[in-house]
């Protein structure tokens, strides 16, 4: 999301304190240091001052007070001296003598404090030679104030003293007009320098922005524009190398584009169901066939468990599937299909590092399955089947081999046994390799057209003269109109064999087999019913399977391989043709198949 800086979070303000800031406080440092060692210096230049017109002042006046005896003209002397050597501004000077009596001041205010005695207790230290020095507050004005008492020295000794108080105001009042002065310059100072850091800042900032606008088109995904190289420093450098990178992101972009898609496009057209999961286990992607096979949307189960979709949370955590190699049979059958699917899995891993998620690949193996039962039941059957008749051909023959072939009487019918259960072998044996044909890719039909009605006719006499055994009776209602249809003459014979053969075998005696011949829309249709026993509902669906019987035990009793249904059931549909049952149990059974025909031959109209 795009959130614009504002002005006081933004770095150019950050530069802009920065920088005022340093000046500020370069400038109250220098303004320290410069005023305070410019007192010191200027107090310091005073004190001297005052001590050289003290100094002088003293060697002066001791001159006149050795060479002048009288009062008055000394007095005149010093007040001419106090002009000439200490003409400073707010300053006084008292000369005193030995006696303590003020001769004379500077200050014409204080005049009548001339011939009186000084009351101050340092004078009378100086008089014994102590030179003191002091600086102290004005009682009335509160100015401070230099005082410095100085003797007056002869030969001889002390004759006076010199009692100076110089107001030191004017010095901290140019202090404080200095102080003004160099506030005023650094106000000035800091504003000529937030100007130039700003128009700095933004030659520093300016970059830095346009970078970061491109760098938010990048993060949409729009790789179209640079920015602006403004110098070759480090910044000009950071937004060359900036470009670079845009271009290099461009080109790794659209290079994991043009894979996604690829990968995309692998994944849609995949006939295996691939679902991908993150470190935790939790769908992060299924491709289409995934989304068919598990009858889920992806937007359903992105974000669940992968053991949970494929239910398996109860035999699998996920940490069990990372190291799981073996394929897992999912069973997703319901009441009314079976459907199985089997799950592979593998880890996604870079190298020896940490497990990045799980790759889960997913076939339909239904009819696999359904196929492998068949073989298994196939096998089961065809093993049963031969078992039977070669134990009892077994049992016969050691009978034989023990002495019953001496007997004349049932030596014949043991041979007699033995001779039909070979032949029952070799017609399973037959029925086998025919189904076996059927299956290959390369069996092939001998198509010739036949009038189907004559062809039914035919077949029926045949059977009619083996039924006078069973005292079966045929009922034919078989339309007379020509009714032509292409089949392979030796295949559709079976057909009809195999129906009629069971529904004589399964027919009591004294019934009657019906064998019906009508149109139906562009097809004909056949029916052979029966007065047997009947098909329970529940097994019809079942008596097209190889070697399935409804009652197995009256089955092998009558002979038979299990095959005839399911044979005829292939050649039907070879010929372009359905075929189902009707049954009612204890009704007896009906069995239709359907041709395509034409009402004349060769299908010309």
């Amino acid at each position: 999301m795009d959130r614009k800086v504002g002005f006081f979070k933004s770095i150019q303000f950050k530069l802009i304190i920065i920088y005022v800031l340093l000046i500020f406080i370069a400038m109250q440092i220098i303004g320290v240091y410069f005023t305070k060692q410019l007192e010191e210096q200027l107090v310091t230049n005073y004190f001297e001052l005052l001590e050289e017109r003290a100094n002088l002042l003293a060697y002066n006046v001791s001159q006149e007070m050795q060479t002048t005896d009288d009062r008055s003209t000394l007095t005149t002397n010093i007040n001419a001296l106090l002009r000439e050597i200490f003409s400073i501004d707010n300053a006084e000077v008292r000369v005193i003598d030995a006696n303590r009596v003020v001769i004379s001041t500077s200050n014409t205010a204080n005049r009548h404090i001339v011939g009186q005695q000084s009351t101050e207790p340092r004078v009378a230290l100086a008089l014994l030679g102590t030179l003191d020095r002091d600086v102290m507050r004005d009682r009335v004005t509160g100015h401070r104030m230099r005082v410095l008492f100085i003797p007056i020295r002869t030969d001889e000794g002390t004759i006076g003293a010199l009692h100076i108080e110089a107001s030191m105001e004017e010095i901290y009042e140019q202090m404080q007009q200095i102080n003004s002065i160099l506030a005023s310059g650094t106000f000035i100072a800091l504003v000529i320098s937030a100007v130039l850091v700003i128009l700095l800042a933004r030659t520093i900032t300016s970059p830095i922005i346009d970078m970061r606008k491109q760098a938010m088109r990048m993060g949409h995904g729009d790789f179209s524009r640079q920015v602006t190289v403004y110098s070759t420093d480090e910044i000009g450098q950071l937004a060359m190398a900036f470009n670079e990178l845009t271009k290099k992101l461009q080109d790794a972009t659209l290079t994991r584009d043009r894979e996604q898609k690829k990968l995309k496009s692998v994944l849609a057209h995949m006939t295996d169901g691939v679902i991908a999961t993150d470190a935790q286990g939790r769908i992060i992607l299924m491709n289409k066939r995934a989304e068919e096979l598990l009858a889920v949307s992806s937007s359903q189960v992105i974000g669940q468990a992968i053991p949970d979709v494929l239910r398996l949370s109860e035999a699998f955590e996920i940490y069990d599937l990372y190291d799981h190699s073996d394929s897992v049979l999912l069973d997703f059958s319901t009441e009314e299909r079976e459907y199985m699917l089997e799950a592979n899995f593998s880890v996604i891993q870079e190298d020896d590092g940490p497990i990045n998620g799980l790759i889960t690949v997913l076939h339909d193996v239904t009819e696999q399955e359904k196929i492998e039962q068949d073989r298994r039941e196939f096998v089961a059957n065809v093993s049963h089947e031969l078992r039977t008749p070669l134990t009892t051909m077994r049992s016969y023959l050691e009978a034989l081999e023990d002495g019953a072939l001496s007997d004349p009487e049932i030596a014949p019918r043991f041979l007699n046994v033995t001779q039909n259960e070979t032949e029952r072998m070799i017609r399973l044996v037959n029925d086998l390799l025919q189904l076996s044909k059927i299956d290959s890719r390369d069996y092939k039909l001998s198509f010739e057209w036949a009038d189907f009605g004559q062809f039914l006719h035919e077949i029926i006499d045949r059977f009619e003269m083996i039924a006078q055994d069973k005292n079966i009776e045929f009922t034919r209602k078989i339309t007379a109109h020509p009714t032509y249809v292409e089949i392979d003459r030796d295949k559709m014979t079976q057909i009809v064999d195999n129906i009629i053969s069971n529904a004589m075998k399964y027919s009591p005696e004294g019934g009657n087999v019906i064998v019906t011949l009508l149109h139906q829309g562009h097809n004909v249709r056949i029916s052979i019913s029966d007065e047997g026993m009947g098909i329970p509902r529940e097994n019809q669906a079942k008596i097209f399977d190889r070697f399935y019987r409804v009652d197995k035990a009256r089955a092998r009793s009558v002979g038979g391989t299990g095959l005839g249904l399911a044979i005829a059931k292939e050649l039907v549909h070879a010929h372009g043709g359905e075929i189902w049952v009707q049954s009612e149990y204890g009704e007896g059974t009906t069995i239709y198949f359907t041709l395509p025909y034409s009402t004349f031959k060769g299908g010309e109209v």
